[in-house]
């Protein structure tokens, strides 16, 4: 379990349980979360970022603030739309690494950016997250991100 010195986790209630909690709560939390995630079929709304103008769904705004990921958001919009050139759909795979992983590669979590069918275009890799779910997989298609169920 990250340490809250590891990344600000910015006051978020989900985070006040799940880090001021026992590891039983911290699981509950996170599926949760999964659950919480796998509802999202679809949008009715889309939203714009207006550092790089890319829109994304009601899911990932759910994920964005839940998680308090909006770096998440930001960094995959900006290398999405970076690589719109080599492909038309984008996935974006985040991994979370375990601490002898992390120990290993020298980072704790890594980002994939890949067309879907194995071929990776770049990894982003960061050296502290206070990111809660071990790994996710976003899409970036048409300049819009979105979470697999709403493709």
């Amino acid at each position: 379990m990250p340490s809250p010195q590891r990344g600000v986790l910015h006051g978020h209630p989900f985070f006040s349980l799940l880090f001021n909690a026992n590891t039983t709560t911290m699981e509950t939390n996170i599926q949760h979360l999964k659950e919480q995630l796998e509802q999202f079929h679809g949008s009715q709304q889309l939203f714009a970022l207006p550092l790089c103008r890319t829109r994304y769904t009601e899911g990932i705004r759910f994920l964005a603030q839940t998680a308090n990921a909006f770096w998440l958001l930001t960094d995959a919009s900006v290398m999405g739309k970076s690589l719109m050139s080599k492909s038309r759909f984008i996935t974006i795979d985040f991994k979370r690494y375990t601490q002898a992983e992390a120990e290993t590669h020298g980072y704790d979590a890594v980002i994939a950016y890949s067309d879907g069918n194995g071929t990776v275009f770049t990894e982003q890799r960061y050296h502290i997250t206070d990111f809660p779910l071990e790994q996710i997989r976003l899409f970036f298609v048409d300049n819009i991100l979105l979470l697999p169920s709403e493709y």
